[in-house]
Order: structure tokens, then sequence, then C-alpha cells
């Protein structure tokens, strides 16, 4: 009897706990990370070990279910315990279909083949206009605009670059080192912590604005439009 009180006083404790934690994140006041389980995730495992070994401290995964994006958006958000819609963002790898025929890999950041894209992901568009004119003024107008095509790689690409299938590409730990583009409507969010792919389809990474940049360095772009 005393096992089994003792038991559930446990189970009891962990919901109180994770009730805590979910609350936090939707204030977006998140603690440092603490798996949340036992049951932890091979990726869930590795990035929150690259993310805390790189000075990351204020991130959280949350499970989703695999009907995930069959879910209204308000449903999306109250999976994760998202601020709101606007914080579910998404990272997707870009090709340079038309870069100089030198430029075949990510090895110069400024001109790369290849770039991932955070955006936000359901309430605007991303807008290649404003990437194009960006990395553009960032070649110093050397390259010509018209070598500046950005289109989605396909999945197969995507897959081989970053080392995770659709749905569940995220820019931590990725197998290239792909130059990032930041969205400027994440800087803008407020709580600045937001929610994108966690390496698996029903594994969803949640972190704090300034410690990505802080971190991975991206190039900030205003790269969408309502």
């Amino acid at each position: 009897m005393e096992e089994t009180a003792l038991t559930e006083l446990e189970r009891l404790q962990t919901r109180i706990l994770q009730r805590i934690s979910d609350l936090e994140l939707r204030a977006g006041l998140p603690l440092p990370y603490t798996p949340q389980n036992d049951n932890v995730s091979a990726n869930e495992t590795r990035l929150s070990e690259i993310l805390l070994n790189n000075g990351v401290k204020y991130f959280a995964f949350k499970k989703v279910g695999f009907d995930f994006y069959d879910l209204s958006l308000e449903l999306r958000r109250d999976a994760l315990c998202a601020a709101s819609v606007h914080h579910l963002c998404k990272s997707i790898v870009m090709v340079n279909t038309r870069a100089p025929s030198n430029v075949t890999d990510c090895s110069n950041r400024n001109l790369s083949k290849y770039y991932v894209i955070i955006v936000v992901r359901y309430t605007a568009r991303c807008n290649m206009k404003n990437v194009k004119n960006f990395l553009y003024s960032l070649n110093d107008g050397k390259i010509p605009r018209m070598k500046f095509n950005l289109l989605l790689a396909p999945e197969e690409v995507s897959e081989m670059l970053t080392g995770y299938v659709r749905n569940g590409v995220t820019c931590i730990g990725m197998k290239t080192d792909i130059p990032i583009i930041l969205d400027e409507a994440i800087v803008k969010l407020d709580p600045d912590f937001f929610w994108m792919g966690g390496g698996d389809i029903d594994l969803k990474l949640g972190i704090r604005t300034s410690e990505f940049i802080n971190y991975l360095n991206p190039f900030i772009v205003n790269c969408s439009s309502s």
C-alpha cells in the first residue's frame, strides 16, 4: 500500500511539474531545460546536449501526435503551449538555382548554394524578393541579381544536407553547416520564444530567440509578408 501511494504521489508531482512548465512556456518564461520524462528520444538527447554545450539554456521539447498538421492552428498552438499561432515557425531548406557555377556548397555563408530560412509558418508568406535583395547587398553588388533565385530544395536534398525528414527539420545539429536566415518577424515576437521542428516528425523544439541568435548568428532579414 505504501509503495502504491508513493508511486501515485510521484505521478501527481510529475503532472504538477509538467503543468507548471506548460504555464511558463505559455507566458514566455521557460525554466532552463530539463527532460520532461525518462522516455526521451535520441534526437532530443543529442540536440539538448548540443544546445547546452553552446550556452543555450532556455529551450524545451514537446512530443506531438503524428496528426499534428491536421489540427487547427489554435490546437497546434495549445499542443505546444505556444504564446500565439505567430510563434509557430518552420525551417525550410532553399537552394539557389542560379548560383555561379563555382558555388556548389555552403562554405561561403555570404554566397551559399543552400540556405535554411526560418519563417513564421502560418500567418505570413516568405518573401523571396526581400531575401534576394538582401543577398545581393550582402555581396556588395558584385554578383548580378539574376544569380540569386532561391527555391524550395527537393525533400531528398533537404534530408541529405540536414539529416532530418520533412516536418522534422531543425537547424540545430544539421549534417551540413548551412547558413541560416532568420525572419525579422520572429525577432519581434513577444515573448521571445518560438517553436520549430525538433529533429523528428513528432518532436518540436521551442527556444528563446535571443539565445538562438547568440548561438547560431543567423542573418536577420525581413523575409515575410502578411
